[in-house]
């Protein structure tokens, strides 16, 4: 169960960086700084969920991986950022670490 309050608490990682990119539209400040600090929350109550059984650093490198790399993949889907052949050589090696990392647990 810790492994899916783990990826659970990385999906949820996505969310805040979104969040405070919607805080930068004028219309949309609070609401984004409200999505912001409530998925601050959630993700860090099921990494501390996912911890119990999961040791700090294994479980701290997976959750920064998979919200890195999903940040990444919003912000190329919804944001125009720019999906070049290093940023995406650079998010494939972080998923190569993270998947690494769940087999040598």
């Amino acid at each position: 169960m810790a492994w899916i309050y783990l990826i659970i608490a990385g999906l949820l990682e996505i969310g805040w960086p979104v969040g405070l990119k919607m805080s930068q539209e004028g219309e949309h400040r609070w609401l984004g700084i409200g999505i912001a600090v409530a998925f601050m929350v959630a993700s860090g109550f099921m990494l501390w969920l996912a911890q119990r059984d999961i040791s700090m650093g294994t479980s701290y490198a997976v959750w920064t991986g998979i919200g890195a790399a999903g940040t990444f993949l919003v912000g190329i889907l919804f944001y125009n950022d720019a999906a070049t052949f290093g940023r995406i050589a650079g998010v494939l090696m972080i998923i190569s670490g993270v998947i690494t990392l769940k087999i040598s647990h």
